[in-house]
């Protein structure tokens, strides 16, 4: 019988057959590193503060930062889509029987393959609100809440909160709350500012609110102010709804607009409500609450009522109006979440 084995190993053409099989091997092997295997079936991510929840990763900025994806799937474009929450800062509010500030715009995306509770407004349906990202860093911008126009006294009005990016996609500030007594602008921003009494405005003295979803998303990122009858001032509005009326003199002012829940950070937590408007004066009035829970400060009222507060900070809030003789306050800062499969 024949030693096969042996004659493989010798004879006339045997370097050649050696040579070739290794150099065969050799290809194989290549192809195999190059494309051949199993790929990558998740994103591979740094960037904010990342805690987990089951099989998803979380993100959160709470400031400015980046977001780094270091590798994409190559095997389930799904999962190269991500959930996100990007609220910007807070309107700031009127001083002296002022308005409450207008929540920061809230936009949220929730990729089926992520399982949380969203908030009402989840955009997904959307197809232009979904971010897909592929191995590259992006910038994230947080915004600050808006401050008041200038030191009581003389009459100030609130300043627009500052908008948050990340991925293409903006949530716009916050509009500020309109100062009573002086010819404070309407502020249209994410949610709307609250109006204030102005006697140079004529009829009653009032003044409405200014609007929210400026610029216009779908769904809505926010809801408008609520105006002012000429006494107390409208509290700002939220994601929730808008911000309510004030009451006629010598009344409080208006209730901030709700903000809304969601689970994105593997904890069911409400942002984005208004501030509540400032009371006009008169007897002691009560505090009005602002869009709470949701981060909206309350709005000041005479006497020995507590003052107004700033918005919450990382929720979006709008600020509390200034009772009568006091300053406005600042708007709470936005955040953003980012929240992906990887497992």
């Amino acid at each position: 019988m024949r030693d096969l084995k042996n004659k493989l190993t010798s004879g006339k053409n045997t370097k050649n057959i050696q040579t070739r099989k290794g150099k065969s091997f050799g290809y194989q092997v290549l192809g195999f590193g190059a494309g051949g295997g199993a790929g990558n079936p998740f994103i591979v991510a740094t960037g904010g503060t990342i805690t987990t929840s089951g099989n998803d990763k979380i993100h959160t900025f709470t400031g400015p930062g980046t977001f780094t994806v270091c590798s994409e799937s190559t095997t389930d474009p799904a999962n190269n889509i991500l959930s996100y929450l990007i609220i910007a800062g807070g309107g700031g509010s009127g001083s002296e029987r002022g308005a409450g500030g207008g929540a920061g715009g809230y936009r949220e995306v929730k990729n089926p393959v992520t399982p949380y509770t969203a908030s009402p407004v989840d955009g997904y349906p959307t197809p232009a609100n979904r971010i897909t990202v592929t191995a590259q860093a992006y910038p994230v911008t947080v915004g600050a809440g808006g401050p008041v126009s200038s030191p009581y006294p003389p009459y100030s009005y609130g300043t627009r909160g500052a908008s948050s990016i990340f991925g293409g996609i903006t949530s716009t500030g916050g509009g500020g709350g309109a100062g009573a007594l002086i010819a404070s602008p309407q502020q249209p921003g994410g949610s709307g500012g609250g109006g204030a009494h102005n006697p140079s405005i004529p009829g009653a003295g009032g003044r409405a609110g200014g609007s929210g979803n400026t610029p216009p998303t779908t769904p809505a990122q926010g809801d408008d102010g609520g105006s002012s009858p000429g006494g107390g001032a409208g509290g700002g509005g939220g994601i929730g709804g808008c911000g309510q009326a004030g009451t006629p003199e010598p009344g409080p002012g208006g209730k901030g607009g709700l903000g809304l829940a969601s689970s994105i950070n593997a904890t069911p937590t409400i942002r984005a409500g208004g501030g509540g408007g400032g009371s006009y004066g008169g007897a002691i009035q009560p505090n009005n609450p602002g869009g709470l829970p949701g981060g909206g400060g309350v709005g000041g009222g005479p006497g020995p009522t507590p003052g107004a507060t700033n918005g919450t900070a990382n929720t979006g809030g709008g600020a509390g109006g200034g009772g009568p003789g006091s300053v406005g306050k600042t708007g709470g800062s936005g955040i953003v979440i980012i929240r992906y499969k990887y497992q």
